[in-house]
């Protein structure tokens, strides 16, 4: 018996991905499941993006001037074109796991409330790739269901509203339906967090499943991750009332990256001595950016929101990594 699957429709920002936009392009057509349509919004890409997307029939291309782009909105313009019964969002930098990371990003609608349904970011083994975050799994995959009245959401705690919202829009699949009547905010980061919450605060559940996997990564530097773990820290505080704890004990930090580098094959004593360094100051602009959200908060809101737009008044932009080198800055 043939299986008949719903339309889905594939929502992808770019920008200079020529690198990498094939590799997500041909992961998702050797899906299980097919799609059935893959639309891409480019905002001003001078690599040869553009000329990979269009040798793709079934690429639905769409451009913008890189000004007007911003998370919510711009994946918004690409919604208002799917015609499917369903819409993944993924990045041009990111792959499937397996052949069956459609299957299970659908098998998470299992019943008419579940508006959306959320897979997992994975590390490859790459000798070019962070090792400490290499993925490593402990345990099987898990589902799970958030579902609140307007009244029990706002009685979680802070942990407990971070936890019903860590919604990923690197990997993600919405009813079209749902994403038309809760589009994306106009927001310079954490769209997809803030859409989790009011999607939830709307009476639908959300589901995550991390069996539905994709590869996907970041070497960037110092100043990089300062501004993502800044705004972050931001939005999850303005929309979850939730306040990071400190970072933990440095030395423990150190040596527990220290015993998994020694642990890694395949990786050189110069490359592993790089990588230390790298996490050494990843965990340092981690640090920091705790520092100066918890001293501008204790000044109070206004303070706050002055510090966070002066330096991360722009969405961050990941540097993109064109040698087999960490990025040390």
């Amino acid at each position: 018996m043939i299986k008949v699957y719903p339309d889905i429709s594939v929502v992808i920002p770019v920008k200079n991905e020529a690198a990498k936009i094939r590799a997500c392009i041909e992961g998702i057509l050797s899906q299980t499941v097919p799609v059935l349509e893959i639309i891409v919004i480019d905002s001003g890409s001078t690599d040869g993006t553009i000329e990979i997307l269009k040798s793709y029939d079934i690429v639905k291309l769409l451009q913008i001037p890189s000004s007007e782009f911003n998370h919510g909105e711009t994946r918004n313009y690409g919604v208002r074109h799917a015609s499917g019964d369903f819409v993944i969002l993924t990045v041009g930098d990111a792959r499937p796991f397996d052949n069956d990371w459609i299957k299970n990003l659908l098998d998470g609608f299992d019943d008419p409330s579940v508006a959306a349904v959320c897979g997992q970011q994975v590390c490859p083994h790459e000798i070019d790739k962070n090792p400490i975050q290499w993925f490593r799994p402990v345990s099987a995959p898990v589902v799970k269901k958030y579902s609140f009245t307007k009244g029990e959401f706002w009685a979680l705690s802070p942990e407990q509203k971070k936890a019903a919202c860590s919604w990923d829009d690197v990997n993600a699949m919405y009813r079209l339906s749902v994403l038309r009547q809760i589009p994306f905010q106009k927001t310079s980061y954490c769209e997809d967090a803030i859409w989790a919450r009011e999607a939830l605060l709307a009476g639908h559940t959300i589901v995550y499943n991390t069996a539905a996997r994709v590869f996907h990564y970041h070497s960037e530097s110092m100043d990089f991750t300062f501004k993502v773990c800044l705004t972050g820290m931001y939005f999850k505080y303005k929309y979850m009332d939730y306040i990071y704890p400190a970072p933990s004990f440095e030395l423990r930090k150190h040596l527990s990256t220290v015993k998994t580098l020694l642990k890694t094959k395949n990786i050189g004593i110069k490359e592993k001595w790089n990588w230390f360094l790298y996490n050494v100051n990843q965990y340092k602009a981690g640090k920091n950016a705790y520092e100066v959200f918890v001293t501008a908060l204790a000044k109070g809101e206004e303070e706050l929101d002055e510090i966070h737009q002066q330096l991360c008044g722009k969405p961050p932009i990941p540097v993109k990594q064109t040698a087999h080198e960490p990025a040390i800055s």
